[in-house]
């Protein structure tokens, strides 16, 4: 199934292409313009679950312009904008905005500021995912890999799931087990290791390793190396993977 569909509106390139990427890489569909007036249009055509809106736009600002996507269609709006008072925040949820991120932003958090919006909304978050020759569809909780399909545990499945929304990225220990168990202590740390063991090996029956340890900092799932001169690089520089 598709992603859902995330409208970007900003008129800083620079910004417009980190958010292009940033939610292509989170698995949802997306279109930008740099205008509040091409927005207009977009959304009609697009239909967009999510429009993320810079606040300052040029001609049709971004006030003007959420009002009149909340007054035609069924979305919600971020707004991410270099406006930080707590004035320009009231102007800003008076306008329609659901949330508010000010720039410079972590990705990480916006990510996840948009997906809690999606879920808020009913309108759900990407639910097919691919790394290399593994797909994972969240909405019927299937595991395939060279076509054949992977029974996990619900832990397995939850850890995967995890992983596989932060795809390419290391993910601490702890913050695995936090959204996992809720709580980090040696016996969680200890069964997330376990659990991830048993993942690995029901990964690996069907191909190379796909989830890796990133020595003193986490794990990450990402897909296999390319053959030929490049695949003795080391793809996160700094750390060790195994």
């Amino acid at each position: 199934m598709p992603g859902a569909r995330v409208l970007v509106v900003e008129d800083d390139r620079g910004v417009r292409d980190l958010l292009v990427a940033l939610l292509s890489d989170e698995g949802y569909r997306v279109e930008a313009v740099d205008d509040g007036l091409a927005a207009v249009g977009a959304a009609e055509s697009f239909r967009p679950h999510l429009a993320v809106v810079d606040a300052g736009l040029p001609g049709l600002d971004g006030h003007s312009l959420a009002r009149r996507l909340k007054a035609s269609l069924d979305l919600a709006v971020l707004f991410v904008t270099g406006a930080d008072t707590p004035e320009d925040r009231r102007s800003g949820f008076r306008a329609g905005g659901d949330d508010y991120v000010t720039k410079p932003f972590d990705p990480e958090e916006l990510a996840l500021r948009v997906r809690a919006i999606l879920r808020r909304s009913g309108a759900g978050g990407p639910e097919l995912w691919r790394v290399g020759d593994l797909v994972v569809d969240e909405g019927a909780r299937r595991v395939t890999r060279q076509g054949g399909e992977i029974a996990l545990t619900e832990t397995e499945w939850r850890l995967l799931a995890a992983l596989v929304r932060r795809r390419g990225r290391v993910v601490p220990k702890a913050e695995l087990v936090t959204e996992i168990w809720g709580a980090v202590d040696h016996a969680t740390a200890h069964v997330l290791e376990v659990h991830l063991s048993a993942l690995r090996r029901k990964l690996e029956a069907s191909g190379p390793r796909l989830i890796h340890t990133v020595r003193g900092a986490g794990y990450v799932l990402r897909g296999p190396r390319p053959e030929g001169p490049l695949s003795g690089r080391t793809p996160l520089s700094g750390y060790e993977t195994s």
